[in-house]
């Protein structure tokens, strides 16, 4: 006899999530490793000029258009940002997220009304197919695009996509429909250490490391 809709879903909010979270940790304690611990060759040379703010600058510079490429390229940048800080919204402040946390660890917060997350929701799922088809449209982004670029856009959107689904009663029953959220996120939780989602941690660390030892070279970041 297969498995029935309510099987899966337990399954999805025990043991899959119990090993998604376990390989999820796992991937990030081993990056951060790799990026802390190995090591480089130590800089001898005197630093240009102190530096204890550089990477901090760097961090938020970055964070900003370059000049003149929010109007060359504005879908890129407005889509990035909706969907980024979109998704972030969705994942810490909707309700049903923190109260699984709550059940795991205690640990609750305040989140954002419903319609206000189904309205962010549906906003980073706009953006994110906004700028799959810019990147289809235009010929040196697709020539630059592989298949993990790819891979991880459609990782991403599943849970964005699922999850609104299950709550609007869309396609499938709500409980499958719920299970296949669960199961997505849970994939993007074991493949985000391992792809270039990993920048979703990793992103900070590099940019304060770029201003910082830009800065004792004596040159912009």
């Amino acid at each position: 006899m297969g498995a029935s809709a309510t099987d899966v879903l337990v399954w999805v909010s025990g043991s899959g999530l119990a090993i998604a979270g376990a390989v999820f940790l796992f991937g990030v304690v081993l990056r951060l490793f790799e990026i802390f611990l190995l090591g480089r060759a130590p800089d001898l040379a005197a630093p240009r000029e102190v530096t204890p703010g550089s990477g901090l600058r760097t961090i938020w510079t970055r964070s900003l258009p370059p000049q003149g490429m929010l109007r060359r390229s504005p879908v890129t940048y407005v889509g990035g940002y909706v969907f980024h800080v979109g998704f972030l919204v969705v994942v810490i402040l909707a309700a049903p997220h923190i109260a699984t946390v709550l059940n795991l660890t205690g640990i609750g917060w305040p989140g954002l009304p419903t319609p206000a997350i189904d309205a962010v929701a549906l906003a980073s799922i706009v953006a994110l197919v906004l700028v799959m088809i810019d990147r289809l449209r235009n010929r040196v982004k697709r020539f630059l695009s592989r298949f993990e670029d790819y891979f991880v856009w459609a990782l991403t959107l599943l849970p964005l996509l699922t999850g609104y689904m299950a709550h609007h009663g869309l396609l499938l029953d709500y409980t499958t429909m719920l299970s296949l959220h669960m199961l997505s996120a849970e994939i993007l939780l074991v493949t985000l250490p391992f792809t270039k989602l990993a920048h979703a941690f990793t992103l900070f660390i590099a940019r304060w490391y770029n201003g910082d030892i830009s800065a004792r070279k004596g040159v912009a970041s």
